[in-house]
């Protein structure tokens, strides 16, 4: 089973940190990145069940948040090449969070099936964006 592993230490408390990643339907902290963001369907962005699509390719859904573990936990349904779902299956993504001295270690991790390990720097070069993203967010 493939897999990624992506942390880092963002200079804020957990709950700033909590609050700016917690709404599914909010990745404005990592604008180059995710150039646009499509919300699916009525569910709010804080819970289970809510939708999105990422710059027109990547099908998301959001599995689980916890406000007190403070961790969220997605699937990615469909994307493009090598994460399509004709390539990959069972993909699951965990965002967990904890208390660093005066920071937060935010903690990104995926799995899923496939018969080739494709996709495990693609998705990494992406989750290693997105956190540094979030972590250039708090710096004033």
């Amino acid at each position: 089973m493939p897999s990624t592993h992506q942390t880092i230490v963002v200079n804020a408390p957990i709950n700033e940190v909590w609050n700016k990643l917690s709404d599914f339907h909010d990745l404005s902290f990592a604008p180059d990145v995710i150039t646009d963001l499509e919300k699916v369907g009525s569910v709010d962005g804080h819970n289970a069940g809510a939708k999105r699509i990422l710059n027109h390719a990547f099908y998301e859904t959001l599995i689980e948040a916890d406000s007190n573990m403070h961790m969220l936990k997605y699937s990615i349904d469909d994307g493009p090449s090598p994460i399509s779902k004709d390539e990959i299956s069972n993909y699951i993504g965990t965002v967990k969070m904890s208390s660093n001295g005066d920071g937060t270690l935010v903690e990104w991790d995926s799995t899923w099936d496939a018969s080739e390990e494709n996709a495990v720097e693609f998705c990494h070069g992406i989750y290693v964006a997105l956190l540094n993203g979030l972590s250039n967010s708090f710096k004033h």
